[in-house]
């Protein structure tokens, strides 16, 4: 196989990108209609913040978290539970030659953002900021 002359780096290269934001988008939709057959994922709201894909596409690794914070631990039960069915719906949807494996997470990028904004408020740095 031919190097890709085009990404040299240690980021994801377009191709990575592009299918990881393909997956999020489907794997939003299944959610958000309710595709699944597992009436306990059906009734949670979940956001899919983003998915990264390993170089060669086969596993996927979605950061999810429910609306509101509440049932972490249960979100992603429920979502390990259902993987099977969740990757061959989103092999059909997206007609991927090989549907990746999926794996979940928990997406900790709000929690970050909370912090870096109560940092910023405080008056030692805002007067760094200003300085």
């Amino acid at each position: 196989m031919a190097k890709n002359k085009f990404h040299d780096g240690p980021g994801p290269s377009q191709r990575q990108l592009r299918v990881g934001e393909l997956i999020r988008r489907t794997l939003s939709e299944v959610l958000m209609r309710g595709d699944i057959h597992d009436t306990d994922l059906n009734r949670m709201s979940v956001t899919v913040g983003e998915v990264r894909i390993s170089p060669d596409l086969k596993i996927a690794t979605a950061y999810v978290m429910p609306l509101g914070g509440e049932g972490q631990d249960d979100l992603i039960e429920l979502l390990a539970r259902n993987k099977g069915e969740l990757r061959r719906l989103i092999g059909k949807k997206l007609e991927l030659k090989y549907a990746p494996d999926l794996r979940f997470r928990l997406d900790g990028t709000f929690d970050q953002m909370d912090e870096t904004r109560r940092l910023f408020s405080q008056e030692k740095v805002r007067r760094d900021v200003e300085g």
